[in-house]
């Protein structure tokens, strides 16, 4: 399975797991898409993914993996708590979809190897999307920038809120900018990228994602602090730059980062405390408790949760959270035993990403880009096999003639 080259159909199967990821609600776009349509095409890109990535793994080989299996232990609470349908059928179907999902990630493992392949594949999928923003935003800038949503960007043909462009726009920054470190991608074939999305990413506003990017970054530059210059040039500038752009621009970041909100709303979180503290107060029995309600939509009394911790502690209850947890510990704790590299720099950012995210949203406990972020961490933490020794050509023993005899 080592130094196996990776065919492309693989990173065909990547970005239809991507594309699966992407929901089916959202803003209202420029051409109306029935909602039925877009979940028939995002089951469809799962059902697909799994396909090729079966197609594609013959012989059939799979890679031991800490983060997929303890994915796979998350399908027990799922379906114990799904088949009491107390949150309707639609738990059932979620629970299929999880399950497919973790099974195409068992079929890709076999090529994880600790490289910069599937990192690639992630930031053309998300760019993409990115680039199916920007061309919504020129098309219809009325639709794209919809007063309900306070001005701020979404998907005009395509149903995408703020949040999840702003974390597409902040992943495809990060992973972009280690490339460009690493000097595995040109000066610019980076400002391609980067440009485009930190001007999406400021259009949406979208505070969780930019914190993110920026405390992903730092803790990623940080862990090449010490073998690499770049990496120390980098870090002075960027802390520069912070400091006179904190001076200068103070008063403009600050109302950027309120969003015309008032103090009492901030402190709140946008009315999302007001969410958990009648989550957690509501009555459950024991088994809901452990096991949790089902997989749902995750929401609240018709309210969303916006809290991953909380939405999988309604829906696969405290075993769910155990196992999130582990998850999350184990690729923390692998990430910060390997030597520093660049693969681990941008596992260290994903997973600084995905963690700080996860207390304003959701998808750590079902298939969403999210986990797609942290399978891409995992994917890189692999240690690479070591190199087959060089056959080594040892001289023919002399043999005398009377031997020979």
């Amino acid at each position: 399975m080592t130094g196996e080259r990776t065919p492309r159909l693989v990173g065909v199967a990547w970005a239809l797991l991507a594309l699966n990821t992407l929901g089916s609600a959202g803003a209202k776009t420029v051409v109306p898409i029935p909602r039925s349509l877009i979940q028939m095409l995002t089951m469809g890109a799962l059902v697909a993914a799994f396909a090729l990535a079966l197609a594609v793994n013959r012989p059939l080989r799979v890679r031991p993996s800490a983060f997929v299996f303890l994915l796979t232990l998350l399908l027990v609470p799922s379906l114990i708590a799904s088949v009491h349908l107390e949150v309707g059928f639609g738990a059932l179907f979620r629970c299929a979809r999880l399950t497919l999902f973790v099974a195409t990630l068992w079929l890709l493992t076999r090529w994880w190897d600790g490289g910069l392949t599937f990192v690639r594949h992630h930031i053309r999928m998300y760019y993409a999307v990115l680039g199916l923003v920007a061309a919504g935003l020129v098309v219809a800038p009325g639709t794209a920038m919809p007063e309900y949503y306070g001005g701020r960007l979404v998907g005009a043909l395509w149903p995408l809120t703020p949040p999840q462009i702003g974390q597409y726009a902040a992943v495809v920054i990060g992973l972009t900018v280690l490339l460009l470190l690493g000097r595995r991608t040109t000066a610019f074939g980076a400002a391609v990228v980067i440009v485009p999305s930190l001007v999406l990413l400021a259009m949406t506003h979208t505070r969780t994602a930019t914190l993110g990017l920026l405390i992903g970054l730092v803790l990623a530059i940080g862990s090449l602090f010490l073998t690499s210059a770049a990496a120390r040039r980098l870090f002075a500038w960027a802390v520069l730059c912070a400091a006179v752009g904190a001076v200068v621009f103070g008063s403009a970041l600050r109302t950027w980062f309120l969003r015309g909100q008032s103090q009492e709303n901030f402190s709140n979180l946008t009315g999302r405390a007001k969410v958990w503290d009648a989550l957690l107060a509501s009555p459950r029995t024991a088994g809901e408790t452990v096991f949790g309600m089902g997989l749902g939509d995750k929401s609240f009394d018709g309210l969303p949760i916006d809290n991953s911790w909380l939405a999988v502690f309604q829906e696969q209850g405290l075993i769910g959270v155990a196992l999130v947890a582990a998850l999350l510990v184990v690729l923390g704790g692998v990430a910060l035993l390997r030597p520093p590299s660049l693969p681990r720099a941008c596992a260290i950012f994903l997973i600084s990403y995905c963690v700080l995210s996860s207390y304003t949203e959701v998808g750590l406990g079902d298939a969403s880009a999210y986990l797609l972020h942290l399978a891409l961490a995992a994917s890189l933490l692999v240690a690479p096999a070591p190199a087959a020794p060089a056959a080594v050509d040892v001289p023919a023993r002399h043999v005398p003639r009377w031997a020979r005899r």
